[in-house]
């Protein structure tokens, strides 16, 4: 699967009504990719009402929990939507996080997400239909996952990243696989405004190790992390200013080396659909080309 341009990240057109309309309306507006989140159960369902709102748009899951799903149903959904929709799923898989497997009351224990991932991978090719690995990506941050989508996916979905690590995860993946990582934006030219929503965006991934590992991975200390996060953390994760300014991030990624960018859109709305900020950024986003 080949992706470019820029896509749209959001739990709104996953848990709010009238997601098939805005994603016509995504599609209109020259955006590439949805991505949605599928932690819990009722993701295919999502994804088939974007599909059929849709005729060009790549549904992505940013991320299909392997933890929530099972690979045999995994690789029978994708069939079943490849063939009603056309090669427009892209399976977007991760290992989740300890506190979020661990509390969802199945009596899951979060150990060893690495081969986690592995096992769940033998058996989407081990399925009656297989699922290609051109199909799918992996939300992949360290080096042993970004190694993982190299070997055995068709690329990575980083969350949460820099275009530094973009430009690592390049490195790792090699010319030819894809990647897209998302990128938190706030259409706002009041500084203040802009990191006072970025802080909130973060707070409720600053105590998951996945990300604090990774930004340590990206030079960032201690006195970054603590207190909701410094400036200079909040500046480099969450890129706030007018649209010129977050145009100006989605080319850093890319040409950091990423395929495509997925922007998510950070207002005081978070679990909404952002359309006024959507609409605004499409002309300095689409002029990326």
């Amino acid at each position: 699967m080949t992706l470019s341009g820029t896509g749209v990240w959001s739990a709104g057109l996953r848990f709010r009504e009238g997601g098939a309309e805005v994603a016509a309306e995504l599609e209109e507006l020259g955006y590439t990719s949805v991505w949605l989140p599928a932690h819990h159960s009722g993701g295919f369902a999502a994804v088939e009402q974007l599909l059929s709102a849709t005729t060009t748009l790549t549904v992505g899951t940013g991320i299909l929990s392997v933890w929530t799903y099972g690979p045999e149903e995994t690789a029978q959904a994708h069939a079943e939507l490849t063939d009603r929709y056309g090669p427009r799923f892209l399976l977007g898989l991760g290992v989740s996080h300890e506190s979020v497997v661990e509390s969802a009351g199945r009596d899951l224990h979060y150990g060893r997400p690495l081969q986690r991932m592995r096992d769940f991978l033998d058996g989407l090719d081990a399925a009656p239909r297989p699922v290609p690995r051109e199909a799918r990506v992996l939300a992949a941050l360290g080096p042993r996952m970004l190694e993982l989508s190299a070997r055995r996916a068709g690329g990575a979905h980083p969350y949460n990243v820099t275009p530094e690590h973009t430009a690592r995860a390049r490195e790792a993946l090699g010319p030819d696989k894809l990647l897209a990582p998302e990128q938190a934006v706030v259409l706002t030219t009041d500084a203040h405004e802009g990191r006072r929503l970025g802080r909130e965006f973060l707070e409720h991934y600053l105590d998951k190790p996945n990300y604090t590992n990774n930004l340590r991975r990206l030079g960032f200390v201690e006195e970054d992390l603590a207190g909701g996060g410094s400036d200079r953390l909040i500046d480099a994760m969450v890129a706030w200013g007018d649209e010129e300014a977050i145009a100006a991030r989605v080319r850093e990624h890319r040409d950091a080396g990423a395929d495509t960018v997925c922007i998510q859109v950070v207002n005081d709305g978070m679990a909404g659909m952002p359309r006024a900020e959507w609409r605004a950024l499409a002309p300095a986003l689409n002029s990326l080309g």
